[in-house]
């Protein structure tokens, strides 16, 4: 089991995310109020503290959002499950996952100054079968 220890937004694509501290994940749309919102495979982005802090350890000075990613988690290796994994997020909501990585077409700030960036190998997407409030604190789990 791991912890949520961000929950980000931006208000237009091509942002880094800010953490709001909670939110509203919502069937057919994805985290209410982030400009990645819509009904699609990738309506909700997840990436593992453990993948920020490997960046921090290059002398990165980077945050939860900073990636674009919704969700920033603890404690759980996000890149090793498969897709079809289902995510029990806080105590309603459930995601399953839909994609690991993903392409970058334009290299981000991150990648040009650190040489390389986790979110394309590390992060994941996943769609939501049930919605619910998502709050920092909130426990995130593996379900059957």
């Amino acid at each position: 089991m791991g912890k949520i220890v961000a929950v980000c937004t931006s208000e237009r694509k091509g942002m880094r995310k800010k953490n709001v501290g909670e939110g509203v994940l919502k069937v057919g749309f994805g985290l209410e109020g982030d400009a990645h919102g819509g009904d699609w495979h990738r309506m909700v982005s997840l990436l593992a503290m453990e993948s920020i802090k490997t960046m921090q350890d290059k002398g990165l000075k980077v945050v939860p959002g900073d990636f674009a990613e919704n969700l920033t988690t603890e404690g759980l290796e996000l890149f090793t499950l498969p897709i079809g994994t289902k995510l029990k997020i806080g105590a309603t909501s459930i995601g399953e996952v839909t994609q690991i990585g993903k392409e970058c077409h334009t290299k981000c700030a991150i990648y040009h100054q650190a040489g390389d960036c986790v979110m394309p190998k590390e992060g994941i997407f996943i769609r939501l079968l049930e919605g619910g409030v998502v709050r920092v604190g909130d426990d995130i789990e593996v379900i059957d």
